[in-house]
């Protein structure tokens, strides 16, 4: 059995907090510098340039890159072998949300009842926290915050499994056309398939923590992010909305055995601002 702080962690997740929102991860830097080489429109192409030149002057400066700086959502792997000590293990993530946004002046969204007062909890807590435990004896934390420009835009279905693929296609899609431009593309889709209700959600949030257009190892997963990735660019949306080629940088689906009578399908739509650091412990 290996010891881990409580005041480790909270002073990781603070860390990662800051570092989420102040610098975007490589892959997804990398993958819209590929889009503006690659987009043919001019309108496009200039809201790529100042996308990139926001995520620099947001780096050097250590300000946030969007003045959503969303709801923290945190992925905790835990090992089972990995005893956390001094404190509770989500008191411990929950302090460190707290201090992160207050340290890095990153603005706080959080609302404590959200369908009457919504009252700001004035420091973006509670934190959104989804525990895996594995073997091991670490404790993993991703830190995803999520902004709620393109989490509005996100959708869920339960079809009926004779719907198929082609089904899945057209969902995918026309969640992504009646979104238009308010999930700031260039976006990233997650695709969650499969489980319950809840599972296709949370498969979905998850696959958008992949680096940024890494195929799916399932084969069938990685064809479809494939030809949901062409369909929806072809849907002129582009850049920040302005029209042109690249509407989405990336398509990441995950997938679940499901009950014979479901085929849940849950869509998660990601700014092109992909936010998220992860640390090991």
């Amino acid at each position: 059995m290996r010891e881990i702080s409580a005041a480790e962690i909270t002073k990781t997740v603070a860390r990662l907090c800051m570092d989420a929102n102040y610098d975007l991860p490589e892959d997804a830097m990398a993958a819209i510098r590929k889009a503006y080489a690659e987009e043919p429109s001019p309108a496009g192409r200039e809201a790529l340039r100042q996308i990139i030149q926001n995520d620099e002057i947001a780096a050097k400066e250590r300000m946030a890159m969007c003045q959503d700086c969303g709801l923290a959502v945190v992925f905790a792997e835990v090992g089972q072998d990995a005893h956390v000590t001094g404190g509770d293990l989500s008191a411990a993530i929950e302090e460190g949300v707290r201090q992160g946004y207050r340290d890095g002046y990153l603005r706080k969204s959080a609302v404590r009842q959200p369908f009457t007062a919504r009252i700001n909890t004035k420091d973006n807590t509670p934190p959104i926290i989804h525990y895996t435990m594995v073997p091991g004896d670490h404790i993993k934390l991703t830190v995803a915050p999520k902004g709620a420009g393109s989490e509005n835009m996100s959708a869920l279905k339960m079809p009926p499994p004779a719907e198929g693929r082609e089904g899945i296609i057209k969902f995918v899609v026309d969640v992504v056309d009646k979104a238009g431009s308010n999930p700031c593309p260039p976006i990233i889709v997650g695709v969650g398939i499969g489980g319950t209700f809840e599972k296709a959600a949370y498969l979905a949030k998850h696959a958008l923590l992949r680096k940024v257009g890494e195929p799916s190892p399932d084969p069938d997963n990685a064809a479809l992010e494939k030809d949901l990735l062409e369909r929806i660019n072809k849907l002129g949306i582009g850049p920040q909305g302005f029209g042109g080629r690249v509407t989405a940088l990336a398509v990441h689906v995950e997938s679940f055995p499901a009950h014979i009578a479901t085929m849940a399908v849950a869509v998660n739509i990601q700014c092109h601002a992909a936010r998220h650091k992860e640390a090991v412990l």
